[in-house]
């Protein structure tokens, strides 16, 4: 994840000579059934889960059955991905916009993909107003790596009462990505699970292909994310700091309040 460098410093009027860590980046190309398809840059970990879920995210892939063949030549940074139907065109897929996260958008649901692959989050789940300041307390805490380079983004998953999975990169669609590859490659039921992260629309759409009713961020999130919750049934607990929060949209998953 990162390596030390020596960089120098300037503190208080001075300057000195000192390690540090910094964040390691590494492009992976995604050949999908025999053409060139993306260059993911990315951490160089848990590589499958990225492009499974990239490509899960996509919607271009709905379960672990429609991967046929993966095979990855790290020396190279390629990945090749077969899948058993043939997949859109990738035309379709390049025509994306520039957005605040650095890198591939869409117009506005905007993308009539979108109104297609995803569906209203119908999961039941409760979680209590305790255990969501718990989770996001563990959450900001277990960071080991952006304590030491502060240059990662972060995304988990947890049930109502510990985290299951978190994955970091240097960006946070990445950090979402895997979640879902993780999700789909273990056929994780969702229905009754919570999302960790930073909310922009972009990022609910994503969240709303992996199915978890909730999405809890130390930050606040944008009006048309809230917009887009109430559209797909999520509930969004948001500003998440000490022993406070708010809720943006379907307070009822939230016990106790």
């Amino acid at each position: 994840m990162f390596e030390t460098k020596k960089i120098r410093k300037y503190r208080n009027g001075t300057s000195f000579i000192e390690d540090d860590s910094v964040v390691i980046e590494k492009p992976i190309t995604v050949m999908l059934n025999g053409e060139e398809f993306a260059t993911l840059v990315c951490s160089p970990i848990s590589e499958k889960e990225l492009v499974i879920g990239f490509l899960a995210g996509e919607g271009l892939i709905k379960n672990p059955d429609d991967i046929r063949d993966y095979f990855h030549r790290d020396s190279q940074g390629v990945v090749w991905v077969e899948t058993v139907n043939p997949t859109p065109q990738i035309e379709t897929f390049l025509c994306r916009n520039f957005t605040s996260c650095c890198g591939k958008g869409r117009p506005s649901l905007y993308y009539i993909n979108d109104q297609n692959q995803v569906s209203p989050v119908t999961g039941s789940a409760e979680f209590s107003a305790k255990s969501i300041l718990e989770l996001m307390g563990k959450f900001e805490t277990s960071s080991d790596t952006f304590r030491r380079t502060g240059g990662v983004h972060s995304a988990g998953l947890a049930d109502d009462s510990d985290i299951i999975i978190r994955y970091e990169d240097i960006g946070r669609h990445n950090a979402l990505d895997r979640i879902m590859g993780y999700t789909f490659l273990n056929r994780i039921d969702t229905s009754d699970k919570a999302v960790l992260l930073r909310i922009s629309s972009e990022m609910l759409i994503k969240a709303a292909r992996i199915g978890a009713p909730l999405l809890l961020s130390r930050s606040a999130p944008t009006v048309l994310a809230v917009d887009f919750a109430e559209e797909f049934g999520i509930t969004i607990a948001g500003f998440i700091r000490g022993d406070s929060f708010n809720v943006y949209s379907h307070s009822d998953r939230i016990t106790r309040l």
